[in-house]
């Protein structure tokens, strides 16, 4: 497991987006397979019955969902339309009358982002090329390594390593750099933009960091923790 640390962002972006920032760790993966442990389904049920109608109607006067969603008008995205992560998985929840689990990394990315505010991704940290940071796409360029990986066009920004662009911001992973069930090392980044304290970008890495690493752990190993 590593400490949280910011990357790297072009000279152009931090001129035009100022509190643009990319924090990132790596920790060993646990077992992708099979459904989450009962203490992460746990928590996704009681993170249901605090999230309802009245919280919902108020997200985005919170600070933190408000800071993403100044952010997206910022970069020409209406979050009206295109949904912030926070407010998109807060309507799922209305929808679905609760945050469903999807498997371990999912459930963890979301409890994170449900209980921050601030959105975190994962990757195969062995499919990384260097660390990680911000940058316009170039014209044409591939969206990953992958064969078949969609081109995109110039001037989009994505998260990077050193010869490659592997997400799109706040949009799609690109295919085959997410975790599969035989990642043996994960890459997590958070996205921090202006109005949105480092603290809570840290808190969100390390509340998925300490998550996994307690997934990682024999049976007995997590009671004997707590």
């Amino acid at each position: 497991m590593s400490e949280p640390r910011f990357g790297w962002c072009a000279g152009e972006v931090r001129e035009e987006l100022p509190g643009l920032r990319l924090a990132m760790a790596r920790t060993a993966a646990p077992a992708l397979r099979g459904a989450s442990p009962s203490a992460v389904r746990e928590r996704l049920r009681t993170l249901s019955n605090r999230v309802r109608g009245a919280r919902a109607v108020n997200l985005r006067r919170e600070p933190v969902p408000a800071a993403y969603r100044v952010f997206f008008r910022h970069i020409g995205l209406d979050p009206d339309v295109v949904r912030t992560p926070i407010e998109a998985a807060v309507l799922e929840r209305m929808v679905r009358g609760g945050f469903l689990s999807r498997g371990l990394l999912a459930d963890v990315l979301l409890i994170a982002l449900i209980d921050t505010g601030v959105p975190v991704w994962a990757l195969d940290a062995a499919m990384l090329d260097g660390p990680l940071g911000i940058r316009p796409s170039r014209d044409g360029e591939p969206l990953g390594r992958s064969p078949g990986a969609p081109p995109l066009p110039a001037g989009r920004l994505v998260v990077a390593d050193g010869s490659a662009a592997l997400a799109v911001l706040f949009g799609e992973l690109a295919p085959g750099h997410e975790a599969r069930t035989d990642t043996t090392e994960l890459a997590l980044f958070a996205l921090q933009v202006a109005g949105v304290p480092s603290l809570h970008v840290e808190e969100a890495l390390w509340m998925c960091l300490a998550a996994l690493d307690r997934a990682r752990q024999p049976p007995h190993e997590t009671a004997e923790h707590g």
